[in-house]
C-alpha cells in the first residue's frame, strides 16, 4: 500500500538541478536507503516527501492520516531552548495520539537509556553531538507510519548503532534513510535508491545469474550499477561517433541545405540538443597524500599513562568540583612504524583524548608519552575547528596562495580541488554554505597537502558518500606511514586498520589484533574471565565465543568482498615477489654502490616495502584461506 507518492519532481539550486523529472513510492514496511554523492539533493529530497520544502514542480500524494517524523542532518534548532532532555524528548510525542502517559513515560525512559542521554541534562548545555541524540530521540519515541532519517548513526557510538539497527527492523513503520554507514545499510535495507543527476533509479534484490549466491542489497546494487555504467558509456560513444559524423556532412556545406536533406539537419540539431543536455556521470574524488619523510621505526611509545577528568553535569558538559572520571588508568604501548590501528569506545569513553595524550595536544597526569624521531603528523579533527566558516573554499585549502603542493609536486589550487568535486563555482563559495559531505572533503583536501607520515583521524567518514569513503580507505592502505583511526564506521575499520585499542570501561584500554569483526570475536564476553581475571568485558582473551565451543573461537565465513579479494591474492603477490626479486638483483649488481648515496637509500627503502607488503599479503592470504577451508 502506497504511504507517499511523488511524482515528476523538479528542484534546482544555482547552476544544475537537483532533481529532473524524478518520481519515487513509499510503500508500507519497506525500508529504503538513498544513495548518491554528496551535494547532489538527498537531504532536500527527504524535506520534499516530508512536507517541508515545496519542489519547483512536480507533486507529493500523501495517504489520509500519515504521519511523518524526520531526523534532519543538522542540528535542529528547537533543541536549543532552555529545557531538560526528558521534556525536549516528549515534544516529539505532542501529536502522538492513543498513548497514555504510562505508556509515553515508558518510550522516553527506553530511547534515552539506549542512546545515552540524561533525562535532567539542560539541552541548552550539551555540546552539538549530543543535541543530534535528542533530536533522534525525538524521531524515535513517535511511532509513525513513515521514518525520514538523515544520516541517523552520525554521533553514535557502535553499541547504539547496533540498537538502532534492531529498532528500525522491528519498527512497522516505513523507514528512508539516508546513510554513509555501509553496515548499517546492509543490515536494514529492502531496496536501494540512486539520485545521480537528477534522476532517481530504484535497485530492489534481483534473481542472481545461475550457479551465484544471492547477494546483499548493496552488494547487489554495485553490481548491477557497474553493469549500468558500462552499458551508458557504451552507448555514449555510439551517440557521439554518430554526432561527429553528422557534424562532419553538416560542414561539408551546399549538399546539407538541400530540401531533401532538411529532416537531416532538423535530426542533427536534436542531437547536439540531446548531448547538450546531457549530465556526465560525477567524477571520483582523486584523494593524493603528501608523505613525508619516513618516521623513526617507534612512532609513539606510551608508558603507564593515566587521565582524568571532573566528573560532568552532563553529556558534552563539563562540571567543576565533582568526584573525577578516570577516562585513561595506566595505559602502556607501543605504537611502530606502518601500524594501523582503530580505537573503539563508547562515546565519552576517551578516544579523542588519547589521540590529543599522543599527539601531545594534551599532557597526562601520570605516566609519559615518547614522540619518535621524524615523525610528522597531519590531524583531522572530528569537530572540524580547523575550518573557518566566513572564508573560502580556496583559502581554507591554499592560505591565499594560488598553488598547492601534493605529493612533490605543485598544482594550480583549483585543479586541486576539482579532484575532490568542488567546481570553480563551488571553490569560491565560503565554507558556512557547504554541505556536511562537502565540509568533509575539504577538511581531507586541506589535510593532504600537508607532509605527513603519521596521519591521525578522528571520525573522518562522517557525512562522507559511499564511493568517497571506498576511495579513502584504499588510500589509507597503501599509505606508507602510520595511521591512527578513531570510527564507528565498522565496515570501515575491518578494511583499514591491522589492529584495534577498545577502550573497556573505568580507563581500561585492551589491545586486539585486526579490525572490528575480529575485536568482537576476540573479547571476552561479559560475565567471563579475561587473562588478568578481571570482568570479561575488561579482559583480554579467554572465555566461550558466543557461536563456538568454550576456548575456540568460531570461524567466520567469507563474506562477498572477501571472496573477491582472496581470488585477487595469488596475482597481487606474485606480481610482488617479481618486484622483489627484480629489487634484490639490483642491489645484488656490480654497479648498486656507484649509484650515490641517495639511488642506494631510495632503492634499499623500496626493497623495505616491497617486503613488508609481501608479508602482510601472505599474512591476509592465510587468514582468508583459513576462514574458507
Amino acid at each position: 500500500m502506497p504511504l507517499i507518492v511523488a511524482d515528476h519532481l523538479s528542484l534546482a539550486f544555482g547552476h544544475l538541478p537537483l532533481l529532473r523529472d524524478a518520481s519515487v513510492q513509499i510503500d508500507a514496511g519497506e525500508r529504503i536507503a538513498i544513495v548518491g554523492r554528496n551535494g547532489t539533493g538527498k537531504s532536500s529530497l527527504l524535506k520534499i516527501l516530508a512536507g517541508d520544502l515545496a519542489p519547483d514542480a512536480g507533486t507529493v500524494w500523501r495517504g489520509p492520516g500519515v504521519k511523518i517524523a524526520r531526523l534532519a542532518q543538522d542540528v535542529i534548532e528547537r533543541v536549543t531552548k532552555a529545557v531538560t532532555v526528558r521534556e525536549a524528548i516528549a515534544e516529539g510525542l505532542h501529536d502522538a495520539a492513543g498513548l497514555d502517559d504510562w505508556e509515553q513515560a515508558h518510550r522516553i525512559e527506553q530511547v534515552m537509556s539506549r542512546l545515552g542521554l540524561e533525562a535532567d541534562a539542560h539541552v541548552e548545555t550539551l555540546s552539538g553531538g549530543w543535541r543530534r541524540r535528542v533530536t533522534l530521540a525525538q524521531a524515535l519515541v513517535v511511532q509513525p507510519d513513515v521514518w525520514l532519517l538523515d544520516e541517523p548513526t552520525n554521533h553514535l557510538d557502535i553499541d547504539a548503532i547496533a540498537w538502532l539497527e534492531k529498532f528500525l527492523a522491528a519498527c512497522t513503520g516505513a523507514v528512508v534513510l539516508v546513510t554513509h554507514d555501509r553496515a548499517f545499510l546492509q543490515q536494514l535495507a529492502t531496496r536501494l535508491i540512486e539520485l545521480d543527476r537528477g534522476g532517481l533509479t530504484s535497485y530492489g534484490r534481483s534473481a542472481p545469474p545461475t550457479g551465484t549466491p544471492v547477494l546483499p542489497v548493496y552488494e547487489d546494487y554495485l553490481r548491477r550499477k557497474e553493469e549500468a555504467l558500462a552499458a551508458a558509456e557504451t552507448a555514449h560513444k555510439k551517440f557521439d561517433k554518430l554526432l561527429a559524423q553528422e557534424e562532419a556532412w553538416l560542414r561539408r556545406g551546399i549538399k546539407a541545405r538541400r530540401t531533401r536533406d532538411e529532416g537531416r539537419v532538423k535530426a542533427l540539431m536534436a542531437m547536439r540538443s540531446d548531448r547538450a543536455a546531457r549530465r556526465d556521470a560525477i567524477g571520483s574524488v582523486r584523494l593524493t597524500m603528501d608523505s613525508a619523510e619516513r618516521s623513526g621505526k617507534v612512532v609513539f611509545e606510551v608508558k603507564a599513562v593515566s587521565k582524568s577528568y571532573a566528573r560532568s553535569n552532563g553529556p558534552g558538559v563539563q562540571g567543576s568540583g565533582e568526584p573525577e572520571v578516570h577516562v585513561i588508568r595506566d595505559f602502556s604501548t607501543r605504537i611502530m612504524r606502518g601500524d594501523r590501528i582503530g580505537v573503539l569506545g563508547p562515546n565519552g569513553s576517551g578516544k579523542t583524548t588519547l589521540l590529543k595524550l599522543l599527539v601531545g595536544e594534551l599532557a597526562p597526569d601520570s605516566g609519559r608519552v615518547e614522540i619518535g624521531t621524524h615523525v610528522q603528523v597531519a590531524y583531522y579533527d572530528q569537530q572540524r575547528e580547523q575550518l573557518d566558516p566566513e572564508r573560502t573554499v580556496v583559502d581554507t585549502v591554499a592560505d591565499g596562495n594560488d598553488t598547492v603542493t601534493v605529493g612533490g609536486r605543485t598544482r594550480h589550487v583549483h585543479g586541486y580541488l576539482e579532484d575532490f568535486l568542488f567546481p570553480p563555482a563551488l571553490a569560491r563559495s565560503p565554507v558556512k554554505a557547504l554541505s556536511g559531505g562537502e565540509r568533509n572533503r575539504l577538511l581531507l583536501a586541506r589535510l593532504f597537502t600537508r607532509p605527513a607520515n603519521v596521519l591521525v583521524l578522528d571520525e573522518p567518514t562522517n557525512d562522507l558518500d559511499l564511493e568517497t569513503l571506498e576511495l579513502l580507505e584504499a588510500r589509507l592502505v597503501e599509505f606508507p606511514g602510520t595511521v591512527l583511526l578513531v570510527s564507528h564506521d565498522r565496515e570501515f575499520l575491518n578494511h583499514v586498520v591491522t589492529s584495534t585499542l577498545a577502550f573497556e570501561g573505568d580507563g581500561v584500554i585492551r589491545e586486539y589484533v585486526g579490525g572490528y569483526d575480529d575485536w568482537l570475536h576476540q573479547r571476552p564476553e561479559p560475565g567471563t574471565t579475561g587473562k588478568d581475571g578481571k570482568d570479561g568485558r575488561r579482559g583480554g582473551g579467554g572465555g566461550a565465543d558466543r557461536d563456538g565451543r568454550d576456548g575456540e573461537p568460531a570461524r567466520r565465513r567469507l563474506s562477498y568482498k572477501d571472496q573477491r579479494e582472496l581470488d585477487a591474492l595469488p596475482a597481487r603477490i606474485e606480481a610482488l615477489e617479481s618486484r622483489q626479486r627484480d629489487f634484490e638483483a639490483t642491489v645484488a649488481g656490480p654497479e648498486f654502490y656507484l649509484a650515490g648515496a641517495e639511488g642506494i637509500k631510495d632503492t634499499l627503502a623500496q626493497l623495505d616495502r616491497a617486503k613488508a607488503e609481501l608479508d602482510q599479503l601472505l599474512a591476509r592470504w592465510t587468514e582468508l584461506e583459513d576462514r574458507r577451508t
